[in-house]
């Protein structure tokens, strides 16, 4: 991304980044981390709490960090419209605000679903995703409206790597503007983006069925998890949790507009799926789980899905 960035004069803000640790048994999980960013070539090292307060003097960690120097924000919808332009040029339509129709768009020479939130209703047009459902969570971010910015780089907890959400961390943008965030709400509906927008009755009662089975079932803690993130709706609440990052904040923060993460279930085993998972038949393909960060990998990931799709076309000839 980094490459297409620089010939498309698009800013790439070097916020850099750090994840810490906030007792003893965070360690490992930090460790760990360190341990899988050198198995995939990602530039990070461990560092010292005196090495940390030299970097930003307001976060705190548990005797060690974990540093990467290379991390960097853009502006998605800049790349997003770039991509676009580029397309253009090689005579891609594009339909937007359009619902998929397999006798609309049946004269295709290799479908690529990469449809989100419905990728799993599409995949089941091809009599794919048959032990899967997408389930929606709310992300919720605030940002930072006060007059001194507490901080300059992107700090994130160790995550709990039993689930696959992030935890709340503080976001530099390309603008620099501090974000904190997201929660990981469950949602009632796939577009439950606020209020009653959007709502459906039928995703409702499908959506209430699994999350009412994983809350009896309490499935990879997710009783635990929705009674906490529901918390997370009380701006206090929510600010005191990323508080606990720093070693000074204010709460001069505001809500901005929610995101939807679409979450792929396992029905069979009534767990959340922690990678991405992709089905193919003859001429399509089908992204059902693109998990966080998504977009931070999405050129990588889409250099995967091309070669996997020439490897099905020359096995499929």
């Amino acid at each position: 991304m980094k490459n297409f960035c620089q010939s498309h004069n698009i800013y790439v803000n070097p916020t850099k980044k750090i994840v810490v640790a906030q007792n003893q048994e965070e360690l490992e999980a930090l460790f760990e981390l360190e341990k899988r960013a050198k198995i995939n070539g990602v530039q990070t090292q461990i560092i010292s709490e005196n090495e940390l307060k030299d970097l930003c003097k307001n976060v705190k960690t548990h005797q060690f960090a974990l540093y990467s120097p290379t991390t960097a924000s853009v502006n998605p919808k800049e790349v997003c419209q770039a991509l676009k332009k580029d397309l253009l040029k090689k005579n891609v339509k594009f339909y937007f605000d359009t619902k998929f129709d397999q006798q609309k768009f049946k004269n295709y020479d290799y479908l690529i679903n990469a449809a989100g939130l419905y990728a799993d209703k599409i995949a089941k047009k091809f009599h794919l995703a048959k032990n899967y459902t997408l389930l929606p969570f709310k992300g919720i971010y605030y940002k930072y409206i006060g007059d001194k910015a507490p901080l300059d780089i992107n700090v994130y907890p160790v995550p709990n790597l039993k689930n696959p959400f992030l935890g709340v961390h503080y976001t530099i943008t390309y603008d620099n503007t501090i974000k904190i965030g997201p929660t990981a709400i469950p949602a009632f509906w796939r577009e439950n983006y606020r209020a009653f927008d959007n709502f459906s009755l039928s995703e409702l009662a499908e959506i209430l069925y699994y999350e009412s089975k994983l809350f009896s079932l309490n499935s990879f803690h997710f009783r635990d998890l929705a009674l906490e993130e529901v918390k997370n709706y009380n701006k206090s609440y929510f600010v005191q949790k990323a508080a606990k990052l720093l070693h000074q904040i204010d709460d001069s923060f505001e809500v901005i507009p929610a995101g939807i993460r679409a979450q792929l279930l396992d029905t069979n085993t009534n767990q959340l799926v922690m990678d991405f998972v992709v089905e193919q038949t003859k001429n399509s393909i089908h992204i059902l789980n693109a998990v966080s960060p998504a977009f931070t990998c999405s050129f990588a990931f889409a250099e995967y899905i091309v070669e996997k799709i020439k490897k099905n076309k020359e096995f499929t000839k």
